[in-house]
């Protein structure tokens, strides 16, 4: 049984979106369960599928303001560089509404709903393979995951929603009685997930670089603050995902093929440039075929020195 999980990391998901392109396209792939995190849980709708161009052009158009009905930040460049700084009339605003969050992602559901259509859902349902979307539970402390055929089209989007919500930032929702969240709150890499499920081959995509290649600046105010300590905690959750997966699969005879970010690409995931993100795409279909030929040329090498 082969899976595919896909790690969070906002924007970044186009690097994750070239490599699963080239993994189904050109390696010819076939995968029987897709784990996806936050941005992750975006993009393995349409990748099981096989919808990949329809995806790539949602991927490569995106901008802020299919994210945010309420944007709680500015974005200014500065000799070239990303600033991000607070927009305290949206704030204010928000916090005015009884909001608990510095903004709000409404348009993002709303994008879900006009890229996935009822007709994709079902037909996901009829085949037989398994569909997957992490999510936080706050107010129970815990992990969820929620699996595709146990939800309604209406709700499953919502569910895929909510496992892209980073907040403070983006929307807190309410259901069920609970209070949901980000999934990469509690699990940025669900690897042990897949492999409880039965994968014994797990193609995994890291938005992230192997190891650590970036030495933040200090912070600026608040949300600068604030996106360095999510970003701290949150790159100490996956590599304790990481741990846990290779453990697992070590007792369970089961394989993973790391895929991780070769360079650091953006220091602030919530910045939607559909620019950058066209070339994160690209280069994510460029570095999974260089890792695939380094592999099968190291195969190959080892093949004839048995051979000699």
């Amino acid at each position: 049984m082969r899976a595919m999980v896909i790690s969070g990391g906002g924007s970044k998901g186009a690097f994750a979106g070239g490599v699963a392109q080239y993994l189904m396209q050109e390696l010819h792939h076939q995968y029987d369960l897709f784990i996806g995190t936050s941005t992750g849980s975006l993009l393995i709708t349409h990748l099981a599928l096989g919808k990949i161009e329809k995806i790539k052009k949602i991927y490569t158009s995106v901008n802020q303001d299919n994210i945010f009905n309420n944007c709680p930040f500015v974005v200014r460049k500065k000799h070239g560089v990303d600033n991000i700084g607070i927009h305290h009339f949206n704030v204010l605003k928000n916090f005015a509404k009884g909001s608990k969050t510095f903004g709000e992602s409404k348009n993002l559901l709303q994008l879900i709903k006009d890229t996935i259509t009822e007709k994709e859902f079902d037909l996901i349902k009829s085949q037989a393979l398994e569909l997957v979307v992490t999510v936080s539970n706050l107010s129970l402390n815990q992990v969820e995951y929620k699996s595709v055929q146990d939800y309604s089209y209406a709700e499953f989007c919502e569910w895929i929603w909510i496992s892209c919500n980073y907040t403070p930032f983006m929307s807190l929702v309410k259901k069920n009685g609970c209070e949901y969240a980000d999934g990469g709150l509690g699990s940025m890499v669900p690897i042990e997930e897949a492999i409880r499920r039965g994968a014994t081959i797990v193609d995994a995509i890291i938005l992230q670089t192997e190891v650590t290649q970036i030495n933040r600046m200090p912070s600026r105010n608040v949300f600068s603050l604030l996106t360095n300590m999510f970003a701290f905690m949150l790159d100490r959750i996956e590599k304790q995902n990481i741990r846990i997966g290779k453990f697992v699969a070590s007792h369970n005879n089961a394989i993973i093929n790391f895929y991780y970010t070769p360079t650091v690409l953006t220091t602030n995931s919530l910045i939607f440039d559909k620019e950058k993100m066209g070339l994160w795409w690209e280069s994510g279909f460029s570095f999974a075929q260089h890792k695939n030929s380094e592999t099968n040329q190291i195969e190959l090498d080892t093949y004839e020195s048995i051979s000699d």
